[in-house]
């Protein structure tokens, strides 16, 4: 089975200099592990495709159920250098949540 990440997690996203933070986090407990597994960074990486132009670090928060990601190269150079129209990056967790994995676990 196929899910998007938006049936099982929620997201927040925002800048720092040209770089993209963004948390995703489960919205059951039990979704976590499956989160941990499939959402790499590698995975991330390609989900963005040309608009991440650095690389993605992935940080686990097991106390939270989350996962956070830095996407380096992501922001045209930052809010206040940026010609883009989500300089700040605030559109990035809703493009995350668009992402599909596999979940053969919910079935």
């Amino acid at each position: 089975m196929r899910v998007q990440l938006k049936d099982i997690a929620h997201a927040r996203s925002g800048d720092k200099g040209d770089t993209a933070n963004i948390g995703l986090i489960a919205l059951k407990d039990e979704y976590y592990p499956l989160l941990v597994r499939e959402v790499t960074a590698e995975r991330v990486k390609q989900h963005f495709g040309e608009m991440v132009t650095g690389e993605v670090e992935r940080f686990e928060l097991p106390n939270l159920n989350a996962l956070n990601f830095l996407l380096h190269g992501a922001l045209g150079g930052g809010g206040t250098l940026s010609l883009m129209t989500d300089a700040q990056g605030k559109t990035f967790s809703t493009a995350l949540l668009r992402m599909y994995i596999d979940a053969p676990e919910l079935n």
